[in-house]
């Protein structure tokens, strides 16, 4: 990611509500922005209400992503701090965000006027007790109307939070509430790393890998004041959410079930290449072995999916290490598998080469359909097992290889400290940023 740059100078215009220390700040309030104009300066006010009226010492962080309506000048006008981001995405500017805050506790909203920042007092109680993270929850406090589309309001959320909750067991009913609290640097040890949308899911998902402290409290959800339609795109963003919980959870979705279908395939690929049966009246016989085999190449490679995108969630920092699985890819290399699928194609090929001698004999000529198709099927089976595990063997050996990337936290905390990282981010073009936002 491209590191970011904060900017603390304070404008003629309206003082900063709070310029502590960063040792005595408690609270950083975190709003990410790319031309909110309309709203932006609401829920500053809102926010420096609420740090007044409950005696908070805090700041306020605008992580602005390339606006170009103005929106940085309201923030430094109306006393709030401005964090330029030049990487595009809702992921992207809070990284930065969090990683400029200065507060013992961060929370972070949308600034589009559709939470109420003066309702974070319940948020704070729960860090203050112990909590790491504390999540809104929009269906228990209350949904106003026109403020959620009716697809994300009955299908979108409610399918998403329940798929977390399964695979992740997160005590969350609402994965993607904008309004949510947490401790900074418990959030910063997860290296959260996405750039789009599902960076609402990642943060949720690592905090329930990494066993940290979860909780939610009620909150409510308006409508936005802004006139323009909001950045998020229902079924691309829906999908980028899904695809990032699924590669979350390679074990249970692909690994066991893999295994099962290719159980399931070769028991019964072994008992119908010997010739039809029946069980309970019904015949079984070529269709049903053609299945078979079908069943267990599909689950081979659902089980080469699960272990190949968790050596790579692992090598990117999406998912924890797992002592049980390292010791597992220890034993695993790229001569490994490949030596074992080339052994698996050769019994195919061998099978193959049977097969077409036994052809020969009938002067190849026509062979009863059936006895065709069960004497090749062991040796098209081989072939295809064979050639799969070679080539994951090579991926394997790909997914392997290191690549020294600079943590993008680390690179933003010192970005403030070197000139060479201000970003000029004016230059992008509002159609850019729309499509990458």
């Amino acid at each position: 990611m491209t590191p970011v740059s904060a900017t603390g100078s304070e404008p003629a215009g309206r003082e900063p509500a709070r310029t502590e220390p960063a040792s005595q700040v408690e609270l950083t309030i975190l709003m990410p922005c790319l031309n909110e104009a309309e709203t932006l300066a609401t829920c500053i006010r809102q926010a420096q209400r609420f740090l007044t009226s409950h005696d908070v010492h805090g700041e306020i962080v605008v992580a602005d992503n390339g606006s170009t309506d103005g929106s940085q000048e309201i923030a430094e006008a109306e006393g709030a701090r401005v964090v330029r981001i030049s990487e595009r995405g809702y992921g992207a500017a809070l990284i930065g965000g969090i990683a400029a805050a200065r507060g013992t506790y961060v929370a972070m909203a949308d600034a589009d006027d559709s939470y109420d920042f003066g309702t974070l007092g319940p948020f704070i109680e729960r860090l203050r007790g112990g909590d790491d993270l504390v999540m809104g929850n929009r269906f228990l406090g209350g949904i106003g109307p026109g403020a959620m589309p009716k697809l994300h309001r009955y299908l979108g959320n409610p399918v998403l939070s329940m798929i977390g909750r399964i695979l992740f067991r997160a005590p969350v009913r609402d994965f993607h509430c904008g309004l949510r609290a947490f401790r900074r640097d418990s959030i910063i040890n997860l290296h959260l790393r996405t750039t789009g949308m599902e960076f609402a899911s990642e943060m949720v998902v690592k905090a329930c890998l990494a066993e940290l402290k979860v909780s939610e409290v009620p909150t409510t959800l308006k409508k936005d004041g802004r006139s323009r339609p909001p950045h998020l795109r229902s079924f691309r963003d829906g999908w980028r959410h899904l695809r990032f919980l699924l590669l979350f959870s390679p074990r249970w979705l692909f690994l066991y079930p893999g295994l099962g279908i290719t159980a399931i395939g070769v028991i019964f690929t072994a008992i119908l290449v010997r010739g039809p049966i029946t069980v309970g009246g019904s015949g079984f016989d070529i269709g049903s072995l053609l299945y078979a085999v079908a069943l267990t190449v599909v689950g081979y490679q659902a089980v080469l999916f699960a272990i190949l995108s968790r050596v790579y969630a692992q090598a990117e920092g999406f998912l924890p290490t797992n002592p049980r699985f390292d010791a597992f890819q220890r034993r695993l290399s790229m001569e490994k598998g490949v030596t074992i699928g080339l052994a698996v194609f050769a019994f195919g090929l061998i099978v193959s080469v049977i097969s077409l001698f036994r052809w020969s004999n009938a002067d190849f000529g026509s062979l009863p359909p059936d006895q065709s198709i069960r004497t090749v099927t062991p040796g098209v089976l081989g072939l295809m097992l064979g050639s799969q595990t070679i080539l994951s063997g090579l991926f394997l050996s790909l997914l392997r290889i290191r690549i020294v990337r600079p943590d993008p936290i680390a690179v933003a905390e010192i970005a403030p400290q070197d000139s060479s990282f201000l970003l000029g981010s004016a230059e992008a073009s509002p159609d850019k940023i729309e499509a990458d936002t």
